[in-house]
Order: C-alpha cells, then sequence, then structure tokens
C-alpha cells in the first residue's frame, strides 16, 4: 500500500522550507538534519528536545513546519502539537514516532497534525512527508494506511475490568497494586493485561503502558 497523501492546496510556501525538529534524541535529531540538509528546498530554522524548548524555538525561529516526536518525555507529542497550533495556527505539524498503532495516528490527527511518518521510514518517505504538508496536504506513511484500514474492521471491544485495569495503569499503577485494589490475583491482572494488549493490537510491555498514559490523559480532558 502506497502512502497515503492529499492533493496540496494553494498555500504553499514560497522559499525554503523552514523547518524545526523536536525529538528528546539528540542522535535522531542530527540523523534527521543531516538528511534534511541535503536538500535545498528545506532550511532547518531549529532543534529541541523537549515541550519547553519546543514552545520557545516556536516564537523565536517561526516555523513553517515542524516535525514533531510523538513520544516525547514528560508532555507527550500529541498535546504539544495541540498547544503549538493555538500558538501558530499555520503551523503544519507532521508527527515523527516509531508507533504505527492507530490511537495514536487518530489522536494526532485529530490534535491538528497534517500528517504522521514512521522513524524507521526510508529518507525519501520522510522527504516526502515534508513537502506533502508544507503544500498543505496531508500524509501517512504506507505502515500508518495498513494499520489505519484494519482498524476500520470491528474488532472486540475492551471489558468493564479491563477498560479499569488500563485507566489504573494509566496512574502509573503496578500489576500488585492493581491486584490488591480490585481483590484479584497478580496472575488475573496480568492476564487481563495481556487480552488488552491482543485487542488494542499492541506489541509490547512499553507500548501497552505508553497508551494507558495518553488515554488516561483523554479521559482527564474529557471531564475538564
Amino acid at each position: 500500500m502506497n502512502a497515503q497523501t492529499s492533493v496540496p492546496d494553494s498555500s504553499a510556501p514560497a522559499g525554503p522550507v523552514r523547518i524545526l525538529l523536536v525529538d528528546d534524541h539528540p542522535l535522531v535529531r542530527e540523523g534527521v538534519r543531516s538528511r534534511l540538509q541535503g536538500e535545498a528546498r528545506y532550511l532547518v530554522v531549529g532543534e529541541a528536545g523537549s515541550a519547553e524548548e519546543a514552545m520557545v524555538m516556536l516564537v523565536s525561529t517561526q516555523p513553517q513546519v515542524v516535525l514533531l516526536d510523538v513520544g516525547l518525555r514528560g508532555q507527550s507529542g500529541i498535546q504539544l502539537a495541540q498547544t503549538m497550533l493555538e500558538r501558530q495556527a499555520d503551523l503544519r505539524v507532521l508527527m515523527y514516532s516509531m508507533y504505527d498503532n492507530p490511537e495514536y495516528v487518530q489522536r494526532a490527527l485529530q490534535a491538528g497534525a497534517r500528517g504522521y511518518v514512521l522513524k524507521d521510514a526510508p529518507g525519501g518517505e520522510i522527504v516526502a512527508a515534508i513537502d506533502a504538508v508544507a503544500a498543505g496536504g496531508t500524509f501517512l506513511s504506507p505502515g500508518v494506511s495498513r494499520r489505519m484500514f484494519r482498524n476500520q474492521q470491528p474488532r472486540p471491544l475492551l471489558s468493564p475490568r479491563e477498560s479499569e485495569i488500563l485507566t489504573a495503569l494509566g496512574r502509573g499503577e503496578s500489576s500488585k497494586q492493581i491486584a490488591k485494589a480490585l481483590n484479584l490475583s497478580v496472575r488475573t491482572v496480568e492476564t487481563h493485561r495481556q487480552n488488552i494488549k491482543r485487542k488494542l493490537e499492541l506489541d509490547g510491555q512499553a507500548d501497552l503502558i505508553r497508551y494507558a498514559v495518553e488515554h488516561a490523559r483523554g479521559l482527564h480532558r474529557d471531564h475538564d
């Protein structure tokens, strides 16, 4: 399946595209910067390793496109995307992530991101993604498009107990703490965790915890 792109509008920027890189791993930023510096139509105007740095750089560098890591420490990249767009409405946000879970993609797009590209994508795909969003279009990596398509098919919903455990995981509770609070055995909680991962198509424990934290944040925002 090819990358999913939309037709650009007429608002493509004139001159080099001003790009801000936001990722909490310096080596990742260095690799992306090196790749983009080989393209005359791009100008990397700044880098940031945290949400706080990103907001400062947004004001000082006035980028047109921000390549934003989903998995920032502290404030999530998805939350940061929404904050940055509130500050600069014409900013084109391209999410950059190792996670192709449809939930992340949907949240990113709902937050206002124009695209979602995977970190293990070929360099040419990243360039194509930036070109698309800079021109006012959208872009989804092929792997993301496949997962989004599969996600449209019916899948089992979490049971009330599984939802309860997912929420507890999002609060940072361990399986032992959850078992005690719900009067369950640790083994039963672990079984529920495995079922949650299977239903949500999560690959490992790290993905489960990250999803649970994002889920908890979403619930908190829904009740604000």
